[in-house]
């Protein structure tokens, strides 16, 4: 067998009863408590990357972990967006969650730049 090869099939299910509803709803739940854990999660980057900032923490060491912290969030974010086939809309406020650390890293990053490399 080559790499790759492989078949898949597809099944179209219509529930029997009322209980689809309740299994969406138990799905949106389990979807929804994921997006609010990563968003409390960004808050708390936010938040790390502010203290450094006021503490004057400006060395690359502290840098290269931020990275790292911003980087497990981008991934984690990837993961949740596949799951996310209802398209909730807190996948949206996630995003922008997101992109707010990204910008709270560069801005952190220029300051670490200009503080530790000669003028």
């Amino acid at each position: 067998m080559a790499k790759g090869d492989g078949s898949w099939t597809l099944v179209d299910a219509a529930p029997r009863d009322k209980g689809a509803d309740t299994f969406r709803s138990v799905f949106e739940a389990a979807r929804l408590e994921e997006w609010n854990e990563f968003t409390a999660d960004c808050g708390k980057f936010e938040q790390e990357i502010a203290k450094e900032i006021s503490r004057e923490k400006l060395t690359f060491a502290e840098l290269e972990e931020e990275e790292q912290s911003l980087e497990r969030l981008r991934r984690w974010y990837r993961e949740l967006k596949s799951r996310d086939v209802l398209h909730l809309p807190q996948a949206t406020v996630a995003a922008e969650h997101l992109a707010r650390c990204a910008e709270a890293l560069e801005g952190y990053a220029s300051l670490v730049y200009d503080a530790t490399l000669p003028q």
